[in-house]
């Protein structure tokens, strides 16, 4: 049997949210989330969640509990990254519930990974809170300042991680790449394009880290290179345009904070992703590896090969590649609000797995009867019983 296993996460269907402004959680979004969380001393102990998502609407109860407890000690909040799934994408979110811890360092949130009671949440907010003091009481000041330098939420980022770009490597760097690019045209006078700078390093150390260098962001200096500007018609600065392979330029049309930046990246790095593997469960090995780490596990059961041959298994698997390329950003989420079925597994526990050979992409041949010794057998006299 084959499996295709996505995390249950991202999708793009509307669904009333888990929580209310008469909660003590704080709604986030990605119109508050940097004013509210990354300028923010405080310490944020942040729910990422999908509506549709039974383990989040468990949760719920103890989430607004804890966050009652913790009034005015402890920020909590929640997302609906299935609303604003750029938000969740920004910070690595491919399964809900997930908790992440915003301390000193608001750059580099810690997952959170105790237990889902209150009580559990409570004492992990309040661990957290010390080591905070403990840090200050010892000098260290993390990256909560990171905000205020320029009002975006632009943390420091590595200058090397904007590619410097000209009329001589353009083609060969961007052009002919298979990565995603992000290229700003800039003037070195332009007041703009150096409010824009120290956000553009940041958020290409920070979509570095993230896309494992799959999405990249580059720069121009139009001024220098006047061959590119003229080239993609640029008339004003800071340009910004994106660019893919085997595509034309398309404008950026989003904010120019850190946050806004990285929020697009990652959007563009989720259209590119490949899709989850097709796996065939050989063994119990293979289905814990495939399905334990997540939430939603996508396991189709085949005919057996006598009843289809080759050319129908084949059409099988070739609708489960589609349909894995189709929502691969969407994650299948739409299967827990009832446009199919989903069963839980029994015991909550995997089912056994019989280790199996693997197919050989071959048709299914009958099992051959033993081969019968006809030499004691008397064939005259048979001829004659039967006259």
């Amino acid at each position: 049997m084959f499996s295709g296993v996505l995390a249950c996460s991202l999708t793009v269907l509307s669904v009333h949210g888990l929580y209310s402004a008469s909660d003590d959680v704080v709604e986030l979004n990605p119109s508050n989330f940097n004013r509210e969380v990354l300028q923010s001393d405080s310490l944020w102990l942040i729910e990422f969640y999908a509506p549709w998502c039974g383990h989040c609407k468990n949760l719920a109860p103890e989430w607004k509990k804890a966050a009652t407890a913790l009034k005015g000690i402890v920020k909590v909040g929640a997302v609906d990254a299935d609303q604003h799934n750029s938000l969740g994408g920004q910070y690595g979110v491919r399964g809900f519930p997930t908790i992440k811890i915003f301390g000193a360092n608001k750059n580099k949130p810690e997952d959170y990974q105790g237990g889902r009671s209150s009580q559990a949440i409570v004492d992990a907010a309040l661990n957290a809170l010390r080591s905070l003091v403990k840090d200050r009481l010892g000098g260290k000041t993390g990256g909560s300042d990171h905000g205020r330098q320029s009002g975006g939420g632009g943390g420091a980022g590595n200058k090397k991680d904007v590619v410097e770009l000209t009329d001589d490597n353009f083609d060969r760097t961007v052009l002919d790449s298979d990565d995603v690019w992000l290229v700003e045209f800039f003037a070195p006078w332009c007041g703009h394009c150096k409010n824009l700078e120290p956000e553009w390093t940041a958020a290409a150390t920070e979509i570095k880290d993230q896309t494992k260098g799959k999405v990249k962001l580059g720069a121009v200096d139009a001024t220098v290179h006047q061959g590119l500007a003229s080239r993609y018609g640029i008339r004003g600065f800071p340009t910004i345009k994106i660019f893919r392979k085997g595509e034309e330029p398309e404008d950026y049309q989003g904010g120019r904070t850190r946050s806004d930046i990285v929020a697009r990246a990652m959007d563009l790095y989720s259209d590119n992703i490949p899709p989850p593997e097709l796996q065939e469960i050989l063994n119990e090995d293979v289905l814990k590896k495939t399905c334990e780490d997540y939430q939603l596990c996508i396991i189709s059961v085949l005919p057996h090969i006598l009843d289809t041959g080759a050319s129908g298994r084949n059409s099988y698997l070739e609708v489960m590649r589609t349909m894995a390329e189709k929502y691969k950003k969407k994650m299948w989420g739409e299967l827990s609000v009832g446009r199919g079925s989903t069963a839980t597994v029994g015991g909550g526990a995997l089912p056994k797995i019989n280790t199996v050979e693997p197919w050989d992409g071959k048709d299914g041949v009958l099992p051959m009867e033993d081969d019968i010794d006809l030499s004691d057998v008397d064939l005259d006299e048979l001829e004659k019983d039967e006259l």
